[in-house]
């Protein structure tokens, strides 16, 4: 005679509560440490937690610098300006990319394009404003 889960000789007693038992965890009956208990981590294999986001400001700013000293280079003082910082962010912020900071390589290399035809066009006005 085969007896199923739950099943006695004695009669049909009350089924256990819970699946069967596992083997698994010890000393635990059901084979996992239980909620709120996860297993730990093994080294190495932790949750790294919330990555930062990516610095994309210098780029964006050296392309909205580079933009202005091209479209304002009348105005030559403030183009050379806007021209020589679009440079600069325009670099920093490439750097940023190569080291994985910030992935907008190529909006910061516009902004270093833009950023030097502003401060030619700007440089060229003030040749032309200073010879006449």
């Amino acid at each position: 005679m085969q007896f199923g889960y739950g099943a006695h000789p004695a009669g049909p007693g009350p089924a256990p509560y819970g699946p069967p038992h596992r083997h698994g965890h010890p000393g635990h009956p059901y084979g996992h440490p239980g909620y709120g208990h996860p297993y730990p981590a093994p080294p190495g294999y932790r949750w790294p937690g919330m990555q930062p986001p990516p610095g994309n400001g210098l780029g964006t700013t050296s392309l909205v610098l580079g933009i202005i000293a091209a479209v304002g280079f009348f105005l030559w003082p403030l183009a050379i300006v806007l021209g020589v910082l679009a440079l600069v962010f325009g670099a920093i912020g490439r750097q940023k990319t190569v080291r994985g900071e910030a992935n907008n390589e190529g909006v910061a290399l516009a902004g270093i394009i833009c950023g030097a035809v502003g401060l030619g066009l700007g440089v060229l006005m003030m040749v032309l404003a200073v010879s006449n």
